[in-house]
């Protein structure tokens, strides 16, 4: 009974947001607050469980850049990056889309992939204003691209770092089992992008004569300030990179660098403030709150036990691949943090069942992080971008974005069940 209306209520929230009849905020609030008045009265969700589903690790790390970002606005920073883009790229489209997706992917590999987006997608609107360009089909690429670099590494992705501690993977293990898969799909999901964005990623008359005459020197408005939060930045990833050693979260860092930002640049806070994407960081604690009714309601338990039981007489080349897909298609329609969470004791239990669970861990990180790219909702790096998309007055709508997104799911979830077959032997080391 609890299982099937906490079932219900996401459901429906989740078509709501996808048809996008109302602004998606106000659905997921509207279905946080049902959640939790439901939970009570059947009693298996209370308030402060509500409260507790709330992950303050993402929410402090996406408040702490969004502050340092909007610091770097006013300065000039994104322009003159926009317009070296520019020189850089002749003003062609094709170019700035293969840069700006090279850029994202290696820092997605150093960086969380939220973090990645919070810096690069300001820079996007820029280079696209001054180029003239279609931002849709830079933002988009950015975020897919972002969630299939962030599987290379321990840090890049939030279930990375969950499947690693479970699994004692270390960051050089990664490396040598994960990265070599990254950069086939890497391959794969540039050349699905440049054939879906065909149309749009086309030079036009004019455009190169305009990038040759940009100077991105010029656009630097506030080159001191600049400097102070670029400092700032830097050894935040420098922290960042050694999170792990130092044993503090993303959030501390994040929210460290932005407290130390305004007091070395003494902004007008009110106007700082303004900047922040408040609705995107209400959004994430609205689902957050209706996932954890999910999971107090047990029904990622049952989805996780059913997967469990199925598992123990497959081939495990095919366990691995139904791995893959099977949590894929989950973290389409749920944020692939809390799916991670329910998948992971239920790899770790078929150890005792006799089933080799090393080549597993890496399946779980792969459909993690691919099935994220699907929909609007399945990644934080997608809500975050569509957000940004708003401010540039042709946001991206949920409809188009799996119009792109669903295809690359497919393709690169292809790619990578091929190659987690062909380099078994190796995943199983």
């Amino acid at each position: 009974m609890q299982g099937a209306i906490a079932t219900t209520i996401f459901v429906v929230s989740l078509v709501l947001i996808f048809a996008e009849w109302f602004h998606r905020t106000v659905i997921a609030i509207a279905g946080a607050i049902l959640m939790v008045v439901a939970g009570k009265v059947l009693g298996f969700y209370a308030e402060g469980a509500a409260l507790d589903s709330i992950d303050f690790n993402t929410i402090g790390l996406l408040l702490g850049m969004m502050i340092v970002v909007a610091l770097l606005e006013p300065t000039g920073f994104f322009e003159y990056l926009a317009l070296w883009a520019g020189r850089a790229s002749k003003g062609r489209p094709l170019v700035v889309f293969l840069l700006l997706g090279a850029v994202t992917s290696v820092l997605s590999m150093f960086l969380d992939n939220v973090t990645t987006v919070v810096v690069i997608a300001p820079v996007t609107l820029v280079i696209a204003r001054v180029l003239e360009v279609d931002v849709m089909p830079l933002l988009v690429a950015e975020a897919m691209l972002s969630n299939v670099g962030g599987i290379a590494t321990l840090v890049g992705d939030p279930p990375n770092i969950l499947i690693g501690s479970a699994a004692g993977l270390s960051f050089n293990a990664f490396l040598t089992h994960s990265l070599p898969i990254v950069l086939v799909l890497w391959v794969a999901a540039v050349i699905l992008l440049r054939f879906q964005f065909r149309g749009q990623l086309v030079d036009r008359p004019g455009e190169l004569a305009d990038a040759l005459r940009l100077h991105p020197s010029q656009a630097l408005k506030q080159p001191r300030v600049a400097r102070r939060v670029l400092i700032v930045l830097g050894l935040a990833v420098v922290l960042f990179l050694f999170q792990e050693q130092l044993d503090i979260s993303p959030a501390l860092i994040a929210m460290g660098a932005a407290g130390v930002a305004l007091l070395v640049v003494g902004p007008d806070v009110h106007e700082t403030f303004k900047r922040v994407e408040w609705s995107v960081l209400i959004f994430f604690s609205a689902l957050f709150v209706m996932v954890g009714g999910l999971e107090a309601a047990g029904v990622l338990a049952r989805v996780a036990e059913w997967l469990g039981a199925a598992a123990v007489s497959v081939n495990p080349y095919l366990l691995g691949v139904a791995v893959i897909w099977v949590v894929a298609l989950l973290s389409a329609v749920v944020d692939n943090v809390p799916i991670t969470i329910a998948v992971i004791p239920v790899v770790a239990g078929l150890e005792a069942a006799g089933v080799k669970i090393e080549p597993l861990w890496w399946a779980l990180a792969l459909g993690a992080g691919l099935g994220g790219n699907a929909t609007v909702i399945g990644s934080t790096a997608n809500i975050v971008v569509v957000s940004i998309s708003e401010r540039s007055g042709h946001p991206i709508q949920s409809s188009q974005w799996m119009r792109y997104g669903i295809p690359m799911m497919l393709v690169t979830c292809t790619v990578a069940s091929i190659c987690y077959v062909a380099l078994y032997p190796l995943l199983t080391r």
